[in-house]
């Protein structure tokens, strides 16, 4: 990879605009913004717009918890965003999701071992961001488990972490110190 396409913007450098950003993600956030929100701040409405979406999908959607951040991995690994799936590597395995299955999907296996929700949750998303399409049966199923509103919350989801990967991959932006990378796929 080559250097990363944008330096972070200091706290002095900010627009009014930037630094009303930061004050809605510390508001709706209680943190300071960090990793894919350091790179959307060059467009302060898009960070903020996003950071409201994806702490409503994050926290507090129908499938919150272990699915969203199952959903999630999913998603980095078919972006390939190391920074991402760093993040959410740790809370997956903290939220119940076995080294087994985050181990799988990080080499871009399919899991051996999941759960019904687990598997629905792994190919919608992969059939939803490689085929760009989901099967009538693999929609069917999703529905059955989640009904109409958690297959949004999942497409949310889908999209929601799509954008901060292709944000993080256009900029190419590096990963927290000691970060593994991810394998690399074959095409």
């Amino acid at each position: 990879m080559s250097a990363p396409r944008f330096e972070d913007i200091s706290p002095d450098d900010y627009t009014p605009e930037q630094q009303a950003a930061v004050d809605f993600f510390r508001q709706t956030r209680g943190r300071e913004p960090d990793g894919p929100f350091r790179v959307l701040l060059r467009s302060p409405e898009v960070m903020k717009r996003a950071q409201y979406l994806g702490a409503f999908l994050r926290y507090d959607c129908t499938l919150s918890g272990p699915h969203s951040e199952f959903a999630i991995l999913c998603v980095a690994r078919i972006w390939s965003n190391d920074y991402e799936w760093h993040v959410h590597a740790k809370i997956a395995l903290e939220k119940g999701v076995t080294p087994e299955i985050v181990d799988a999907i990080r080499h871009g296996r399919r899991p051996e071992r999941m759960s019904d929700a687990q598997a629905a949750i792994h190919d919608f998303t992969n059939e939803l961001l490689k085929d760009r399409r989901v099967s009538d049966a693999t929609y069917a199923r999703a529905q059955a488990l989640f009904g109409d509103r958690g297959v949004i919350d999942l497409v949310g989801l889908n999209g929601y972490y799509s954008l901060l990967a292709m944000a993080m991959n256009a900029v190419q932006m590096r990963n927290p110190d000691g970060a593994e990378e991810l394998p690399k796929l074959a095409p």
